[in-house]
């Protein structure tokens, strides 16, 4: 059954958000790609850190479930999303990890995203 219950019965019902949803997926339409760890810069601005033992955790997880999660970069290879990953992935001894690159955002809305994206995750429970 489709997420969106409201729209899955009456498809002409679509909503503006739903449109601006759309609109972003097929632009930002992934692509998995798979990019040598050497290729990739992390981010000089990452507001993360994360600690050895966390690293060695992500590792164990690559290892155990595979590189689930790909790492977001950009056009020039600079990591948006995946620190973390990337260097578990160095760990466990990973030649490339798997990325989508999203091209459409300028250097203003990528800060943005970053610091967006690592401000969500601290307010998990």
């Amino acid at each position: 059954m489709p997420r969106n219950r409201k729209l899955a019965q009456n498809p002409n019902s679509v909503s503006k958000i739903d449109h601006q949803l759309f609109a972003a997926q097929a632009q930002l339409a992934p692509i998995l790609e798979l990019v040598p760890v050497g290729n990739l810069k992390p981010s000089p601005k990452n507001p993360r850190t994360h600690s050895r033992q966390q690293l060695r955790q992500i590792a164990r997880s690559i290892e155990k479930f595979g590189f689930t999660v790909p790492a977001l970069i950009d056009e020039d290879n600079q990591i948006l999303a995946g620190h973390g990953r990337l260097e578990a992935a160095k760990l466990a001894g990973l030649q490339s990890v798997p990325c989508v690159r999203v091209t459409h955002m300028s250097e203003a809305q990528k800060r943005a995203y970053v610091i967006a994206d690592n401000q969500l995750a601290q307010k998990a429970g």
